[in-house]
């Protein structure tokens, strides 16, 4: 195909609908020997090489393909690129979208093709098609053609390799110093082969046993990081999402002098600042600034670790003594004192003055036998002291004591001696 024929406009072809029917046509045209290189340059007909360009060629998305790309994939120099490109293009199996250029700023632009399946192989496979110019499409095949299509499709779907180049070595030659030149003949012509009998059984054991050198392998000063990272995120809370690449690079300075994860932890948790960061990992980066210039022994690191340790019991400590903190104390602030006698001298104004106390003859006789000018007197009595309340719910029941003093005396004394035990309960001081 000429060099004006080699664009999408021009071309007789039409195009592939998917990579692999144009791996066939790939095929076919490598198989038919219908071309020949035209020039003094390059491969004289397409090859295996050719094959092996075009399998790249056929697996981009865009077929855009650079010559340094194609050269890096197929290990070929890029002058060698360009002679397979130039036979693929001759024989109608590609042509030109856009040419490539250089722009002024930005660089070379790689040529653009579009994979094409030449007329000559529709023709000899008996292929049908539909449609006008280079958008044609096939539609069916002839009976002669099946079996052919059939073998094609192996070749296409079986990825081709560079044949590899024979080597002086590969061939057989070699230059043995015994002969002092290169020749096929054996130098070990005076050897003569062992008998019958002194020939190994495969039964016996190998005189010098292997020892086998193989141990645990011993990490680098990368896999050490990674490792401190890894169990950094398992032991301390709130790093357990964070990124282990980003971890082992903040601890690389600790991790290089040896620290311990309990120790990349002290020296984290011992001092916090007031404003931090909010990510996770950029807090361990912000704590960590300058720690192994500080701590620049074990017995430094040491001693931090011990200190960061007393201060967690300690605060454990303090979490934990409200719970041993008699109820019956008061609060130890005068102000808070003086607020709460305010709070039961004002409940106490809202009771009526009350009259003597009952006395002992008085509790022991049932309801019946009291008057109701007694009942009243009792319950005023109850009004000023409490207690009496208390005393009857202990000794007759809170039935008994609801009936005498009235359901709406007793619920007010409860509530009050719940306001009172809830108030003399003293807060931690942190």
């Amino acid at each position: 195909m000429i060099a004006a024929s080699q664009w999408l406009h021009a071309t007789t072809g039409r195009i592939a609908t998917d990579p692999y029917s144009w791996m066939q046509a790939v095929h076919w045209i490598h198989g038919s020997g219908l071309y020949t290189n035209p020039h003094n340059d390059g491969p004289k007909t397409l090859n295996q090489t050719t094959i092996a360009v075009a399998q790249e060629i056929a697996a981009l998305k865009e077929c855009r393909p650079s010559i340094a790309y194609l050269a890096r994939k197929v290990k070929l120099s890029p002058r060698s690129v360009k002679y397979h490109l130039r036979m693929l293009r001759e024989t109608g199996l590609l042509v030109y979208r856009s040419k490539g250029t250089r722009i002024a700023g930005v660089g070379g632009r790689a040529s653009e093709f579009e994979r094409t399946i030449p007329v000559v192989f529709d023709e000899a496979l008996g292929i049908r098609t539909v449609g006008e110019g280079a958008t044609r499409r096939p539609v069916g095949i002839a009976e002669k053609g099946r079996k052919l299509i059939g073998k094609l499709a192996k070749k296409a779907a079986r990825k081709t390799r560079r044949p590899r180049r024979r080597t002086p070595s590969a061939a057989g030659i070699r230059c043995t110093p015994m002969q002092g030149g290169t020749s096929t003949g054996s130098s070990a012509g005076s050897t003569h082969s062992p008998s019958e009998s002194k020939l190994a059984s495969g039964t016996g054991k190998s005189p010098t046993i292997k020892s086998s050198k193989r141990g645990p392998r011993k990490l680098n000063k990368v896999g050490r990081r990674y490792q401190l990272a890894r169990e950094l995120l398992q032991m301390v809370p709130w790093l357990h999402n964070a990124s282990v690449a980003r971890v082992a690079w903040i601890v690389r300075h600790v991790a290089d002098e040896g620290w311990t994860a309990l120790e990349v932890q002290a020296a984290a948790e011992g001092f916090i600042a007031e404003r931090e960061p909010r990510r996770p990992s950029a807090v361990l980066a912000w704590r960590l600034a300058g720690a192994h210039q500080l701590y620049t022994t074990p017995e430094r690191r040491q001693a931090m670790v011990e200190v960061w340790q007393d201060s967690r019991r300690a605060e454990k400590a303090r979490h934990a003594e409200p719970a041993f903190i008699p109820a019956q104390q008061g609060p130890r602030s005068l102000a808070a004192r003086r607020e709460l006698d305010q709070a039961f001298a004002a409940i106490r104004a809202r009771l009526a003055p009350a009259i003597e106390d009952v006395t002992e003859d008085q509790e022991q006789r049932g309801l019946e036998d009291l008057t109701p000018d007694e009942i009243t007197s009792m319950r005023v009595d109850a009004m000023r002291d409490p207690g009496l309340i208390f005393a009857a719910i202990e000794i007759c029941g809170e039935g008994y004591a609801r009936r005498l003093y009235s359901n709406r005396l007793v619920d007010q004394t409860l509530a009050l001696h719940t306001i009172n035990t809830r108030n003399t309960v003293l807060t931690p001081a942190f």
